[in-house]
């Protein structure tokens, strides 16, 4: 029966160190992966801040074409040709916090502080009715072929009723029709949303929410943590009988799987950033649209080294106590068992 109880006990030690090491990587990867802050400094680092204008491009492009109450001219406008407008229009900073933003909303969506993605607007709308708003229209048009008579005289009519010809006015007409496009910017700003949603909100807080199998997922690698230590309970149950057996059935384990982990922590920045990859293209790639998913995604490798840090800290901080359990148990004598012959 002891010989039994000691290789449960042992097949319990073994568990604690192959559950223990992946348990320890993936709950600092999840305490770190949905946090925007983690991100911000990546986006930098690999330049991500400037795809921000393909985004909103793409997106601006979806939601004002399916905005009737929208004015016409801007429903025209392709994903490329707001991209450029709004590369031309922002500058690198207000970019950036547009970005961060958008980033704050994204991960307050992820962990239900927030029941959708949204990107604010107003740093576009305020350039757009500027001076900035009439170069963008003169850029625009100059594209365009040349108007003709006819196509001026309805530009001129157009300007009044929210509907801009798509044609390149000769400069001395260009020079008359400047006060009717900043007439035209006013009115467009009027009706230029403050914000877009990038996720719908109708189904949060339903069975249809695509967070929650997410949120699955992440309770269980939270509370991993809780289980792999109940197995040392276990151990001392069945193999502890004193002082020494606790330090050295304890101790063995915390020793092997704190420097395994802290090994992993200094060298595996690749596995960890794959690991983090995988998690976003099956888990939150199915929730966010796919542009800004594959952004996120590409910071995997980026993070890790900074999601790594903990696992470092706390791995050989488990090996040291490991360690010093099983230093202990040598000062604890042995029992002998004398035979008399």
């Amino acid at each position: 029966m002891r010989d039994l109880l000691k290789t449960l006990a042992a097949l319990c030690a073994v568990l604690f160190v192959a559950a223990g090491v992946p348990v320890l990587i993936l709950f600092n990867i999840e305490r770190g992966a949905f946090e925007s802050a983690t991100y911000k400094q990546a986006f930098e680092n690999q330049r991500l801040y400037e795809r921000m204008p393909s985004i909103l491009g793409t997106t601006l492009a979806t939601t004002l074409s399916q905005n009737a109450g929208m004015v016409p001219f801007l429903r025209e406008l392709t994903p490329e040709e707001w991209q450029l407008t709004i590369s031309t229009l922002l500058p690198p900073e207000e970019l950036r916090a547009m970005t961060d933003q958008t980033l704050d909303s994204t991960f307050d969506y992820l962990n239900f502080r927030n029941n959708t993605v949204v990107i604010s607007l107003l740093p576009v709308k305020a350039q757009l009715a500027g001076p900035a708003g009439i170069t963008i229209v003169r850029q625009f048009l100059a594209a365009q072929p040349a108007c003709t008579v006819e196509q001026l005289t309805q530009m001129a009519l157009g300007m009044m009723s929210g509907n801009i010809t798509l044609c390149n006015p000769p400069e001395e007409a260009m020079g008359l029709l400047e006060p009717f496009i900043q007439s035209q910017l006013q009115t467009i700003n009027t009706t230029f949303p403050n914000e877009i949603s990038l996720v719908p909100a109708t189904e949060s807080g339903t069975p249809n929410d695509p967070r929650l199998q997410l949120q699955l997922v992440r309770s269980g690698i939270q509370f991993a943590p809780f289980f792999v230590f109940l197995l040392l309970p276990l151990i001392a149950v069945l193999a502890v009988r004193n002082i020494r057996d606790l330090l050295v059935w304890w101790g063995w384990p915390l020793l092997i799987t704190g420097l395994v982990s802290g090994l992993i922590g200094l060298v595996g920045s690749p596995l960890v950033g794959w690991v983090l990859q995988l998690l976003i293209q099956f888990q939150v790639a199915a929730i966010l649209p796919p542009v800004l998913a594959s952004s996120i995604a590409e910071t995997a490798s980026a993070v890790a080294g900074q999601m790594l840090l903990p696992v470092i800290l706390q791995g050989f901080g488990m090996a040291v106590i490991g360690l010093g359990m099983v230093v202990l148990s040598f000062l604890f004598p042995t029992r002998t068992i004398i035979t008399v012959p």
